[in-house]
């Protein structure tokens, strides 16, 4: 696992997790160019989220079945041409259609990151894994800066012109640099989808995981959702400046590393704990506090900083859970993770259209608690079990 490997599979993450966020600051360019209202382009998220959620669940498996290098450079092709189709589209429908295409095939990153773990030493794999989900994060969280700041030069359909450029771009460097690699599963695709739903049942950590993530993900969702309309109707900011209050997100990338070597000490499961407890807080002043720039800044990095924090620790339980299955056990914990983005971005739509920023951060904040909740519910199960 060399330097220049870590760093390039980090990159590629970011690249190809950012794909799902460039449409949330555009928003309301969108619902203008397209004569729709604010609420209606809401679905955009939805629907890229949802069709992420299916590329997890029906092509994210594969990364046990084929070689990696040759299914992470097709399906990059993929994306290029989804994301090209995209920024041509000339009606609403057809941008909709589309972006469920651009969330199936930007799977990508879910592929590299169980590969990263796969080839660090197991005492790494944490700090690894937090490595390379460091630059997926910074991805995620500077996409709306980055979108924001392209369609203020040139357009809301740019970002999407320059994002194929640089899947082509990533399918070639990854090709040359990339490890072969075919996994150890030889039987078919029917047995391989049977085998996630397996998985699912046998491994109760695995779900447990998976549901407290999905929630700290709706939470996330809720709060980058709804805030481009916050600052626009509220503090009446431009599309440069609402680039640099998401900017700010990026902080919360710096808690991928620390999470990692956390959860190689032995800390993960109670770090979790205070990582869901932090995320309903920050909603929670998000809300109270939303007359001032600084507070929703302040709720926004923090809240970053939880849930990327409690998806490395995460990762680091799970991925210890079968050597052999990463994938397959990824595409459980992640299309469970983005379904409840999913849902939560439509709910988020819903409710901001009828109780305003309040009702979106409320929504938010309840949900780190239901995952507290199954957390402490399997911390007493394992306080019973060691007594």
């Amino acid at each position: 696992m060399r330097r220049s490997l870590t760093f390039v599979l980090a990159v590629a993450c970011g690249l190809t997790a950012a794909n799902l966020y460039y449409s949330q600051p555009l928003l309301d360019l969108v619902a203008d160019a397209f004569g729709i209202t604010q609420g209606a382009a809401t679905v955009v998220v939805t629907l890229t989220q949802a069709g992420y959620a299916a590329g997890l669940l029906f092509l994210l498996p594969l990364g046990d079945l084929l070689e990696n290098r040759r299914l992470t450079t097709r399906l990059l092709f993929g994306t290029a041409l989804a994301l090209l189709l995209a920024a041509l589209s000339p009606a609403y429908g057809m941008f909709l259609v589309v972006s469920v295409l651009v969330g199936v095939t930007s799977v990508v990153a879910q592929i590299l990151v169980p590969l990263a773990a796969h080839l660090a030493p197991p005492d790494q794999r944490g700090a690894m894994v937090g490595k390379v989900m460091s630059g997926l994060l910074l991805g995620i969280l500077l996409a709306r800066t980055v979108s924001s700041l392209v369609a203020d030069l040139w357009g809301w359909r740019a970002i999407y012109f320059i994002s194929a450029a640089f899947m082509v771009v990533l399918a070639f460097v990854l090709h040359r640099m990339l490890p072969f690699r075919a996994p150890d599963h030889t039987a078919g695709y029917g047995s391989l989808l049977r085998s996630v739903v397996s998985l699912a049942r046998s491994e109760p950590a695995l779900r447990r995981r998976a549901f407290c993530q999905a929630m700290m993900f709706g939470a996330f969702t809720a709060f980058w959702t709804a805030i481009g309309y916050e600052l626009i109707d509220e503090h009446g900011f431009t599309q440069t400046q609402i680039a640099v209050f998401a900017l700010i997100g990026a902080g919360g990338a710096a808690a991928a590393p620390l999470a990692g070597r956390i959860a190689d000490r032995g800390h993960g499961r109670s770090a979790s704990g205070a990582a869901l407890l932090l995320a309903s807080l920050m909603l929670v002043l998000a809300a109270l506090g939303h007359r001032s720039v600084v507070v929703l800044a302040v709720a926004g990095v923090l809240l970053d900083f939880a849930v990327q924090a409690h998806q490395v620790m995460s990762q680091h339980e799970i991925y210890a859970l079968n050597p052999h299955a990463r994938a397959r056990i990824n595409t459980v914990f992640m299309t469970t993770v983005f379904t409840g983005g999913a849902v939560a971005s439509a709910l988020t739509g819903a409710l901001h259209h009828s109780f305003g920023w309040t009702g979106a951060c409320l929504l938010g904040a309840a949900l780190p608690l239901a995952g507290l909740a199954v957390w402490s519910t399997s911390l007493r199960s394992r306080t019973l079990a060691s007594a």
